[in-house]
């Protein structure tokens, strides 16, 4: 393990705990399979997260992949998953943390970071084709608030914009 890799992604993140360890390695794992050897400096790396816990730290520690770039993507469904997409090449893979032996949080920590891949992730393909590139939109002002909205996230009312804090969705319940 690169103990001075380690070190940054715990400055950055703050402690030193096993939810960073479970970025880390497989943001590591990631680009050790890509044959990658640094971070990115743009969108030619991008990784969907599946999770907005501690690991996603040392995942932009370590790829260079973060929201603002739009190399970072999160997706919601609560599993410790991660995926990466190489546009370069092509090549991608998903790393989902599997259940782990019961066990003190430190010793947690240290499984993640030193076990047989194999016995912390199951790797796959992505669920997924890589997201495309982050586009640039036009931002407009709220009718309501005033505020200026990127007008793909405003939705029309009587033809004028609202953004999405001002806009009452009409779903009548279903």
């Amino acid at each position: 393990m690169n103990e001075t890799l380690w070190n940054r992604c715990v400055a950055f993140h703050g402690h030193s705990c096993p939810g960073l360890a479970i970025g880390f390695r497989a943001a590591t794992e990631a680009l050790s399979y890509l044959g990658l050897d640094g971070p990115a400096a743009d969108e030619e790396l991008v990784c969907v997260t599946e999770n907005d816990a501690c690991g996603v730290d040392a995942v932009q520690v370590i790829t260079g992949c973060t929201m603002g770039k739009g190399n970072l993507l999160y997706r919601g469904t609560g599993k410790m998953a991660f995926s990466f997409y190489c546009r370069n090449s092509g090549k991608s893979v998903r790393l989902c943390l599997k259940a782990l032996p019961d066990m003190e949080r430190e010793e947690r920590r240290r499984f993640i970071l030193g076990a047989p891949l194999e016995q912390v992730f199951s790797l796959g393909s992505p669920r997924f084709p890589v997201p495309e590139k982050a586009r640039h939109f036009a931002s407009v002002p709220c009718a309501v608030c005033g505020e200026m909205t990127a007008e793909h996230m405003v939705r029309l009312v009587d033809g004028k914009p609202h953004c999405p804090d001002c806009f009452a969705p009409y779903d009548r319940g279903w």
